[in-house]
């Protein structure tokens, strides 16, 4: 079992039980996903751009990112629908717990001038989502080896029916929030 999973089963859910009165554990807001995407808006132009960083986003996840492909046609940036212009992955479970316990212990800290991530950054359903400006943040990419610093954005899909009680969780979980 991972540390973020023992952490909350043994701390986070008490806490929130009794922060929020709720009568059952199974009414307390879980993490249920982490997904990573990865849009590149240069793969139009040279595509091994984009393998490079499906490379580079297994590395982080530890799992194999699916190429995402143009929905509709934009002329003004010649693009056509089915170009593939990124990528994504979807955490769940184990691989869940790895990454967010390497993305707070490891990756945050190494962000330059570091305060805290936004608080504000909630979709009202309790989902998170956090842009990343550099890839090289992660202790799996070899600084030397990349041709292009990218970025990527990471959501955190709860259970929570609000922000606030989502907020709660994912601080208790360890999110540095700074406001």
């Amino acid at each position: 079992m991972s540390y973020l999973k023992s952490k909350y089963e043994g701390e986070v859910v008490p806490q929130l039980m009794e922060t929020f009165q709720y009568r059952n554990p199974m009414q307390v807001p879980r993490i249920e996903k982490v997904v990573l995407n990865m849009g590149l808006g240069e793969a139009i132009h040279n595509s091994k751009i984009l393998d490079a960083a499906a490379d580079e986003l297994g590395k982080i996840a530890g799992q194999k990112p699916v190429i995402t492909r143009a929905k509709k046609s934009i002329a003004a940036f010649k693009l056509r629908e089915g170009m593939p212009i990124g990528c994504t992955v979807t955490l769940r479970q184990q691989r869940m717990y790895d990454f967010l316990t390497r993305l707070l212990n490891a990756a945050l800290p190494r962000v330059r001038d570091f305060k805290g991530v936004s608080g504000k950054a909630f979709d009202g359903n309790g989902n998170y989502t956090l842009g990343i400006r550099e890839q090289i943040i992660f202790p799996e990419i070899d600084y030397d080896k990349i041709d292009k610093v990218k970025g990527l954005n990471v959501c955190i899909v709860t259970s929570a029916k609000t922000n606030a009680e989502a907020k709660e969780l994912l601080r208790l979980m360890g999110m540095p929030f700074r406001n």
